[in-house]
C-alpha cells in the first residue's frame, strides 16, 4: 500500500498540510519540523517528487515488473525478453510506464519495501516466484495490487496468468510414445515452483496413462538454465534414455550440447522435446520439437489484468490459463518414423 500524506503526518506528529509544505520545499516551515518530517520520509524510503505527483493525481502512472532471478539470467533467457516486451507494449498502449526492478534475488527481497511504500508504482507484476518466496507475503501485507506470471502454488486467491503447463508436458510425452520411444526421461524445472511441478506432473500423467512407471533414475531436477540442462543430461546419459522431455528450451540447448560432446545423435540415439518455443528453437541443429506457450501474450494479459485491477479496486482476482501447442520439428524423430513407414 502506497504511503499517504496522512500516514507520514501521523508518524511525524504534524498536519497533512505541513507534510505537503515540506515535500514542496515551502520556506514557511520551521527547521525542527522540517527535520522531523524529513526523517520519517527517509526512514520509509519515501520518494517525495514521484510521490507528490502520485498523491495529487491518485496514480503514479507506473507499474512495476519484478523478476526475482539473477540479472544475468534475465538478459540471457529469451523468455524474459518476450515477457517484458508484452508487459511494456500493453501498459504503454494505456499510457502507463513499466519499471523493471533489476537486482540479484536476495537484494531484491531485502529492498522490496522501496517498491511497496515509496509511491513509485501503482501495482506490481511478479514472475518466477518460488513456493516459499517472501516477496509474495510482503506484497500481500502491503495491499498493493499485483498479478503473478505463473500460478503461485501457495496463493490460490491471487490474480495470475499462466500456460497450461500440465497439458503441454503430457502432449510432449504422448508424442514421443507415439514414435515408439519407451525410456523417456525428463529434465524438470525447480520443484519449488508451480511451473516446475506442473510440467513434471504432466510427464508423470502421460506415462501412467500408457501403463509405464516413472523411473527415478530418468528424472533430474534442474534450474531452467543452459548449464543446468547440460549438467542434467550428463547425469541421464549413463541410464540410457531413448528420449528426454526438457522443461524449457533453454535447458534443451544445454542438453543438446552435452549429447554432441559424447557423439550421441539427436534424434537417432536420443529424441528431445523442449518447452516454450523460444526463437532459437527453430534454429538449433536439428530444429527443436517443443511445446509452444504464448509468452508475449502472457505479458500482455498480465499488464491488462493489473491495470484492470487498478481501475476497479475491490474486484475479484483474475486468473487465466492459456493453451499450449505441440510444435513438431526434427529433434523428436517424427521425420524418421515417416521415412520408415512411407505411404504406399
Amino acid at each position: 500500500m502506497t504511503l499517504t500524506l496522512e500516514e507520514i503526518a501521523r508518524l511525524a506528529g504534524v498536519s497533512r498540510a505541513t507534510v505537503s509544505r515540506v515535500i514542496n520545499a515551502d520556506p514557511n516551515v520551521s527547521d525542527k519540523t522540517r527535520e522531523r518530517v524529513t526523517s520519517v520520509i527517509q526512514e520509509l524510503n519515501f520518494q517525495p517528487n514521484r510521490a507528490a505527483r502520485s498523491l495529487a493525481g491518485g496514480r503514479a502512472g507506473v507499474i512495476g515488473l519484478v523478476i526475482p532471478v539473477g540479472v544475468g539470467t534475465i538478459f540471457a533467457e529469451p523468455f524474459f525478453s518476450l515477457l517484458i516486451q508484452g508487459v511494456t507494449s500493453h501498459s504503454n498502449s494505456r499510457d502507463v510506464s513499466t519499471m523493471l526492478w533489476l537486482a540479484e534475488p536476495e537484494y531484491e527481497r531485502r529492498m522490496i519495501t522501496k517498491i511497496l511504500y515509496n509511491g513509485l508504482v501503482d501495482g506490481l507484476i511478479i514472475s518466477s516466484t518460488t513456493s516459499d518466496d517472501p516477496l509474495i507475503e510482503a506484497i500481500c501485507r502491503s495491499h498493493m495490487p499485483f498479478v503473478v506470471v505463473g500460478r503461485y502454488p501457495c496463493q490460490d486467491e491471487s490474480s495470475y496468468v499462466d500456460s497450461d503447463n500440465l497439458n503441454g508436458a503430457t502432449q510432449a510425452v504422448q508424442h514421443l510414445l507415439s514414435l515408439g520411444r519407451q525410456r523417456i526421461a525428463t529434465i524438470t524445472g525447480p520443484q519449488n515452483t508451480a511451473v516446475g511441478q506442473d510440467r513434471y506432473q504432466g510427464c508423470v500423467q502421460a506415462l501412467h496413462q500408457h501403463g509405464l512407471s516413472v523411473l527415478p533414475e530418468l528424472v533430474v531436477e534442474s534450474n531452467f538454465t543452459d548449464q543446468g540442462g547440460y549438467t542434467a543430461m550428463q547425469h541421464l546419459l549413463p541410464h540410457h534414455p531413448d528420449a528426454v522431455v526438457v522443461a524449457s528450451d533453454w535447458m534443451a540447448l544445454g542438453a543438446m550440447r552435452a549429447l554432441r560432446q559424447v557423439g550421441a545423435r539427436v534424434p537417432e540415439d536420443i529424441a528431445l522435446v523442449g518447452f516454450d518455443d523460444i526463437p532459437l528453437a527453430s534454429q538449433t541443429m536439428p530444429p527443436l520439437t517443443t511445446i509452444r506457450q504464448q509468452i508475449l501474450q502472457i505479458g500482455v494479459l498480465a499488464s491488462q489484468m493489473l491495470l484492470d485491477l487498478l481501475d476497479n479496486p475491490g474486484s475479484p482476482p483474475a486468473q487465466k490459463i492459456l493453451p499450449t501447442e505441440l510444435v513438431i520439428r526434427e529433434s523428436s524423430g517424427a521425420h524418421l518414423a515417416r521415412d520408415e513407414n512411407p505411404r504406399t
